[in-house]
């Protein structure tokens, strides 16, 4: 069942950090702390188990730090899904990482299109996948400008869940 509180909150917390991630390819640690604390005092209030909250932004870290450890993802964003983890809970999470997986990999291609990097872009991926060993180096070695904000797939991911997709 949608709870349109959190459906809210979700939305909110993650509609900024998108807006701010395009604008300033950074997700500010006012929002990701202040929303992953208000989830976690908001489950308590609400009559949730606060292990409900816990888990769902441990895992949410936990799902997006090997990213970030091999250059993928920006701090930002693996403190942004496990915020909102506090409001999906454990399975929630899970859910919007891979919605947000998905909505990345459409975002990637329209970046890609964009920028006329497509084929560029998708040589690369091929190669990558191939190759398996090196992977985190050559994904460090790629430039800032081959990047994009990824808060968005986050936000998409999230909501999506909220709204009981």
């Amino acid at each position: 069942m949608i709870d349109p509180f959190v459906a809210c909150a979700v939305a909110g917390g993650a509609g900024v950090g998108a807006v701010i991630d395009l604008r300033t390819r950074r997700v500010p640690n006012w929002l990701t702390f202040g929303t992953a604390a208000i989830g976690l005092l908001l489950a308590v209030i609400r009559g949730h188990q606060l292990g409900f909250a816990i888990g769902g932004l441990v895992l949410g870290a936990a799902l997006m730090l090997p990213g970030h450890l091999v250059g993928a993802t920006g701090a930002g964003d693996v403190k942004l899904l496990a915020a909102l983890g506090s409001w999906l809970g454990p399975s929630g999470t899970v859910m919007a990482f891979l919605y947000a997986a998905l909505a990345g990999g459409a975002l990637a291609i329209i970046v890609a299109v964009h920028r006329g990097r497509l084929q560029t872009t998708l040589q690369r991926t091929a190669a990558l996948a191939r190759s398996g060993s090196g992977l985190a180096a050559e994904i460090g070695r790629a430039p800032a400008a081959g990047r994009f904000a990824y808060a968005p797939a986050i936000a998409i991911g999230a909501l999506a869940v909220a709204l009981g997709w």
